[in-house]
């Protein structure tokens, strides 16, 4: 195992949850209770430890966000209208990284804000390297043209391990997609349940 898949499992040993749904997480073998000789106490968490841990989930989906980064997603959020926890989906769901890996050009979101990073990407054209930035209605979402045949780019489109959410549109002949809409929080396909409402109570402490 790579030192990136050992560093992403643990995320998922931590939580215990298998946080991306793949069949490859150790969590599917392994014991429920978590890692270290004190991984086997359980105690009914607070509901600090509640929040926390919401956020540790959501933050970890998306290739594990940085606290400062993802603090500014959710102040944003807070300043627009509506429901702050919707929002902060919604911005998420934005995300370049995001959007690349929901159309299935790569197998994870760790392997999303790689290649995003390494100008990969086109949106509307441009070349963007930036994995945080903020994807709008309708912008076209493309594989540069030398890496569309990458073996794996190839095998995340042909993967039956997801799908693509129905506020995308993709072409995988082409591996060119579109983003449609803004999603809610019931659109997003999470393998686990995610509770955006205790990550904004965690913040409004």
């Amino acid at each position: 195992m790579s030192k990136r898949e050992g560093s992403k499992y643990k995320i998922n040993r931590r939580l215990g949850v298998n946080l991306w749904g793949r069949s490859k997480s150790p969590l599917n073998h392994s014991r429920e209770y978590g890692p270290g000789q004190h991984g086997q106490r359980r105690k009914k968490p607070s509901d600090f430890g509640t929040q926390l841990m919401a956020k540790q989930k959501l933050k970890g989906y998306y290739a594990n966000i940085g606290e400062r980064q993802f603090r500014r997603l959710y102040e944003e959020a807070a300043r627009r209208r509506g429901d702050t926890g919707e929002n902060l989906v919604e911005l998420l769901e934005r995300r370049l990284d995001a959007v690349v890996y929901r159309l299935k050009f790569v197998a994870t979101p760790f392997a999303a804000r790689q290649f995003v990073n390494h100008g990969h990407i086109r949106v509307n054209g441009k070349r963007v390297n930036i994995a945080s930035y903020q994807v709008k209605d309708n912008d076209t979402i493309e594989v540069n043209q030398r890496v569309k045949d990458l073996a794996v780019v190839l095998e995340a489109s042909k993967s039956s391990e997801r799908d693509v959410p129905d506020y995308l549109e993709v072409d995988h002949d082409k591996m060119k997609g579109r983003f449609v809409r803004a999603p809610k929080l019931a659109d997003v396909p999470y393998p686990v349940p995610m509770e955006p409402n205790l990550v904004v109570e965690f913040y409004s402490r």
